[in-house]
């Protein structure tokens, strides 16, 4: 299920912070649907080395395990794997789908359009599981919103790390701010 494709154990090597895109969120824009506690999803956004820390944790409202989390980049990036670290006794997630570059997902949306890809997961308390995008359509993300509707079992969905490896494409998207058209060109202004 691991990314890499090269010819080492990344546990030895730096491999993760290298393809992290940790950076690249803009995490004051992440936000989900269902968090028990709002503002939380920002939480679950950490370094490679901090993955394991279980101070910060996006939960659903209990008896309803769907969540739905919207990430925002600062450049386009390019998704080579996502990584889900889930809670424990049923809390984790057992599914995971994909929506890129859509800003107004939402739960019945999610349920009813074809995601870019679909996984189903294991539980993952360690870090230890990667699972590989379909890369040739992970190219130019501005935005990936992630729709997780079913857990282990457990009451409520709780997610500890969602990390993502890939690359930063480092092309912006910036609104025009101030634009001028000319319908008929003044002359004086063209030298």
């Amino acid at each position: 299920m691991a990314s890499c494709t090269h010819h080492h154990h990344c546990a030895d090597h730096s491999c993760a912070a290298e393809w992290s895109l940790h950076a690249h969120i803009d995490t004051a824009k992440v936000w989900a649907l269902n968090e028990a506690s709002p503002g939380s999803s920002k939480s679950v956004f950490k370094s490679w080395d901090q993955r394991l820390d279980l101070s910060g944790s996006l939960e659903s409202n209990e008896d309803d395990p769907e969540l739905i989390l919207f990430i925002p980049f600062t450049t386009d990036v390019k998704i080579k794997s996502i990584c889900v670290i889930g809670g424990t006794d049923g809390s984790s997630p057992s599914k995971m789908r994909a929506f890129i570059n859509r800003e107004d997902i939402d739960f019945s949306d999610a349920r009813e359009l074809l995601p870019v890809q679909e996984w189903d997961l294991a539980e993952n308390l360690y870090g230890e599981l990667e699972y590989p995008t379909r890369y040739p359509k992970f190219q130019g993300v501005a935005n990936l919103t992630l729709h997780f509707p079913t857990n282990f079992g457990g009451t409520s969905t709780r997610i500890h790390y969602v990390g993502l490896k890939g690359e930063s494409t480092k092309v912006n998207r910036d609104a025009v701010t101030n634009a001028v058209y000319e319908a008929y060109p003044n002359l004086s202004e063209h030298q």
